[in-house]
């Protein structure tokens, strides 16, 4: 891997090694707290969880990467004709500040690259505002806002629909051939 590569980061397969480490950060109380489910997660619950998705061909669960050091987990989920995908992510709690973008383009590259989508879908809780702004930052079109769509057991809250198109990827940046790399 170049010089290149590891400043920006790169997504891989999940594997059965990442479930302590993702369930630490998915049940880290920030992260839970802009989730549609927001209760602590047994292991035995997160577990059953990836033999499912892993088992699922319309499921591709990611684990972000920076020198080696996994830092964020991405899902992908394509199904019908998997070209046009939902996606959800979220990051290490240790995660350094700026590495949400780097996590949105390694993924975005890959699912626009390798798994071929047309479309990638997201939603944020309106409170979310992190999610919003990276959404934002990283080219999606506000597609719909949905008032009042979630119910968490005490009170309702709204939810902002987005969406990307490949032909709209290049990246943050705009070059697309920022990653290519002469041989």
């Amino acid at each position: 891997m170049s010089n290149h590569e590891l400043s920006r980061g790169n997504v891989r397969r999940m594997v059965d090694d990442d479930l302590p480490g993702v369930l630490a950060w998915r049940n880290d109380p920030e992260i839970r707290r802009h989730m549609y489910t927001r209760h602590e997660i047994s292991l035995e619950e997160h577990r059953s969880w990836f033999e499912r998705a892993t088992s699922d061909p319309s499921r591709h669960l990611l684990i972000f990467e920076l020198d080696a050091t996994p830092l964020g987990f991405v899902n992908f989920h394509a199904p019908g004709s998997g070209k046009i995908a939902e996606w959800g992510f979220y990051l290490s709690p240790m995660a350094p500040r700026g590495i949400g973008l780097m996590l949105g383009t390694a993924a975005l590259d890959h699912g626009f690259g390798t798994l071929s989508f047309h479309k990638v879908c997201g939603e944020a809780l309106a409170s979310n505002e992190k999610s919003i702004r990276l959404h934002l930052k990283l080219g999606f079109k506000e597609e719909g806002v949905l008032r009042d769509q979630h119910f968490d057991g005490g009170s309702f809250h709204t939810v902002v629909r987005f969406g990307l198109l490949e032909a709209e990827w290049p990246n943050p940046t705009g070059n697309r051939d920022r990653d290519v790399l002469p041989s």
